[in-house]
């Protein structure tokens, strides 16, 4: 397997001078309507998705990303990635900046691990004669921990979980609601103490590539663990299989039975197994994303852990999920209601890249829209389409019932297609 390589990160407009993005609540955070897109680029993976939901994908078996495999549901010292995040209710959550005094020019890492460390815990999981680690978040004062789902599937229908917090106590923890189809999961602590610390939610639609970023959790076992770097890349098309760590996670044939596409913020910052459902957090100290899997060079190059390359799930689509796994223990996504393949067409003496509709379901929201067999999508609101896995992410991190501008190329014209995405069938989600 070739060594995974990345195209240079688009360029974003600046922003203005430096300065703390207003701290947004958990309950905020989940009433509010989804951010604005940032452009992503990535080259084109050749291959077919079957979902008409958009919910699924091909496994990335190769192509530019090679393989993306799962953190650690399982053995911490086998797996071979793993992130997490987690976002805070309103009613216990900071109202202010955690690091008043962040820069990005020049972080105060100090005072954002003492922030942070205290709403990361370490997870522990155990059954089906197996057991693993990983990393979760406070969410609120009521013991809701969010982390991978990947963390908490493989050990069967009753796993034993165990939450040991930064002050080193520990905790038995029950599964509250988890969603396969975007890697999420949150416990609940059963007697939770009165002194817990929720994260501070933040917003990953804030972020510019450029900007520094922590990552905090408990790789290979190690709790409170940071590690720091910047943020490579925004809207990364990432697509995490099973496939690698079936080799090498005793979770492997229980932790996961279709891919998961994300929309992801791609991190410099290490990862490693056991990072898995631990924080991302900006030089404010905020919860910006989830992390969850890294790049891999493949079973047979005898390299695990990180190379650099790490992913997160972005804060803006966890806090949802969360709120929908709390209250119902499983969370609904958005549907367009296409089969999309790679594709291409032509614009004038240009070739554009993007995900082409093999078919259009009926009764669906892009049946409604117009959208037709053939056309070819080049973009979703400001989030530039290179290929079907592009297309999935994007549908996949927005909320039901959002309007999003389709850029078509359809008989050698772009035009501009509105839809309204619905809820994909439980059979889809």
């Amino acid at each position: 397997m070739d060594q995974p390589t990345a195209p240079l990160p688009p360029q974003h407009p600046q922003r203005g001078a430096a300065g703390p993005v207003p701290t947004t609540s958990y309950a905020s955070a989940l009433s509010a309507p989804p951010p604005p897109r940032m452009p992503r680029h990535r080259r084109r993976r050749l291959g077919e998705l079957t979902a008409v939901a958009l919910l699924t994908a091909a496994l990335a078996s190769g192509g530019t990303w090679g393989v993306m495999s799962l953190t650690d549901a399982g053995d911490a010292s086998a797996a071979t990635a793993g992130t997490s995040a987690s976002t805070a209710d309103g009613s216990s959550a900071a109202s202010v900046v955690p690091v008043s005094s962040a820069s990005k020019t020049n972080p105060d890492w100090n005072a954002v691990t003492a922030a942070v460390s205290p709403s990361v815990v370490s997870i522990t999981v155990e059954g089906n004669g197996s057991g693993g680690e990983g990393s979760g978040v406070v969410l609120d004062t009521k013991g809701h921990i969010l982390t991978n789902h990947h963390v908490v599937s493989g050990a069967g229908s009753n796993p034993t979980i165990t939450v040991t917090l930064a002050d080193g106590n520990s905790y038995a923890a029950t599964i509250a609601g988890e969603d396969a189809s975007t890697d999420l999961a949150v416990v609940t602590l059963k007697n939770p103490p009165s002194d817990l610390t929720p994260i501070t939610v933040g917003s990953s639609a804030g972020l510019e590539v450029g900007d520094p970023v922590m990552a905090v959790g408990n790789p290979l076992g190690l709790s409170g663990t940071v590690t720091t770097g910047i943020v490579s890349a925004l809207d990364r098309p990432v697509t995490t299989s099973s496939s690698e760590s079936e080799q090498q996670d005793p979770f492997a044939q229980q932790q996961q039975s279709s891919p998961v596409v994300t929309s992801a913020i791609q991190t410099s910052a290490a990862v490693n197994p056991g990072n898995s459902g631990g924080a991302l957090v900006d030089a404010a100290g905020r919860l910006v994303g989830i992390n969850s899997s890294i790049a891999s060079l493949g079973s047979s190059s005898g390299q695990s852990g990180s190379i650099g390359i790490g992913f997160a799930i972005p804060v803006d689509e966890a806090t949802w999920i969360a709120q929908q796994l709390i209250e119902d223990g499983s969370a609904e996504h958005a549907f367009l209601g296409v089969t999309p393949t790679d594709g291409t067409a032509t614009l004038g003496s240009a070739t554009r890249a993007g995900a082409q509709i093999r078919s259009v379901s009926d009764g669906s929201p892009a049946a409604d829209a117009g959208l037709e067999a053939g056309d070819l999508v080049v973009g979703v609101d400001d989030s530039p389409v290179t290929s079907a896995e592009s297309l999935v992410g994007i549908i996949h991190s927005h909320r039901i019932g959002t309007q999003v501008s389709l850029a078509v190329v359809r008989d050698g014209k772009e035009q501009t297609i509105e839809a309204t995405l619905g809820t994909a069938p439980a059979s889809q989600g």
